[in-house]
């Protein structure tokens, strides 16, 4: 891949973990806000210089951390500065409850069910344990990080574990323990990131939680059935090494489409005004999946301050020259999505 389109993949691949591992908590931020703060903490070009949601910021100072310190031993310094990042609660902060490991007496218990017949599907291990269940934990999972001079392509470490299997218990693990007061989800994933990232000896090039999003009621299920009821966790482990894999392939899309992308501006660049290269752009930071709907001459309108005469004027050029192809509709109706080739 050409070095641009390698640096465009690496940050699509980067902000949309950002995205669904906060989406998976019911945190809804702004593509374009992680985006910009990614590319301008890495020095790359096409970033706002303003990122206007600070929560989105500290996303994309999270993704940035894992994959900077990916092959460091974890320490708990370490997770309390994840912590740190993805709290942004004022209440929390006065409270001293960001950054350590949670400090509420009453039970971390995880509740489903209507009032008066609840069911209680995990329940936490108690704050004055919590030192001690982490200091093992974190033993754990530096112990079983494959060692330096271990062929890359050995199917298991030293422990006798593969690199998804590893990560997979890590996940489950870390969430049978439930350190923080919030955040645990993130921080839980954040691990498999790291974990897998050891086994690889490079920075993840795929979003597992993605397809844990996708996958969201499937993923909690399991988890909580996996936290409680047994101590045989196999059908977890191969769940969510499935996950993984799914996870690869998505990845093999995005990277087929940033490579579409890159053939896309060589072939259509020099015929589009600059309005229309607005609104192109736009359509591309949706992903492969494209805009919701297809692109009409009303979103084009809001995209770029035109009137409707001129947004359909655009589309219709765009279409005639190749760039948009037809979705659906006729008059208002219409909607276009980008021309890449099949």
């Amino acid at each position: 891949m050409p070095a641009d389109s390698v640096e465009d993949a690496l940050v699509e691949i980067m902000v949309t973990e950002a995205l669904k591992t906060s989406e998976i908590e019911g945190e809804l931020l702004s593509a374009e806000d992680i985006r910009s703060s990614i590319r301008l903490n890495l020095g790359l070009p096409f970033a706002k210089h303003a990122v206007s949601d600070r929560y989105a910021e500290c996303m994309a100072l999270l993704m940035l951390s894992i994959r900077a310190t990916y092959a460091e031993p974890l320490t708990k310094e370490m997770l309390f500065a994840w912590h740190r990042m993805i709290i942004q609660d004022n209440d929390f902060e006065r409270a001293g409850m960001v950054g350590c490991w949670r400090t509420n007496k009453e039970a971390m218990q995880i509740v489903s069910g209507p009032i008066g017949r609840e069911r209680v599907y995990f329940e936490a291990p108690p704050v004055e344990r919590l030192d001690h269940e982490m200091d093992i934990f974190i033993n754990w999972f530096n112990e079983t990080q494959a060692k330096e001079g271990t062929a890359h392509d050995d199917a298991l470490n030293d422990k006798g574990l593969s690199g998804p299997v590893r990560a997979a218990i890590t996940h489950l693990y870390f969430e049978s323990i439930h350190p923080f007061i919030d955040g645990n989800g993130r921080i839980g994933r954040a691990l498999v990131e790291k974990a897998l990232s050891q086994e690889l000896r490079a920075p993840l090039l795929f979003s597992v939680s993605n397809i844990i999003q996708k996958r969201r009621k499937e993923y909690y299920n399991m988890l909580h059935l996996n936290s409680s009821e047994s101590f045989d966790i196999t059908q977890w482990i191969c769940f969510f090494v499935e996950l993984i894999f799914e996870a690869q392939r998505s990845s093999h899309e995005m990277i087929q489409f940033v490579l579409k992308k890159t053939h896309f501006w060589q072939t259509h660049a020099y015929h589009v005004t600059k309005r229309q290269e607005k609104a192109l752009q736009r359509m591309f930071t949706e992903g492969p999946d494209g805009f919701e709907g297809g692109m009409s001459a009303q979103k084009y309108m809001n995209i770029t301050g035109c009137s409707k005469a001129t947004a359909t004027r655009d589309l219709t050029d765009l279409l005639e020259k190749g760039s948009l192809r037809l979705l659906q509709g006729l008059g208002s109706a219409t909607r276009y999505a980008i021309a890449l080739e099949r």
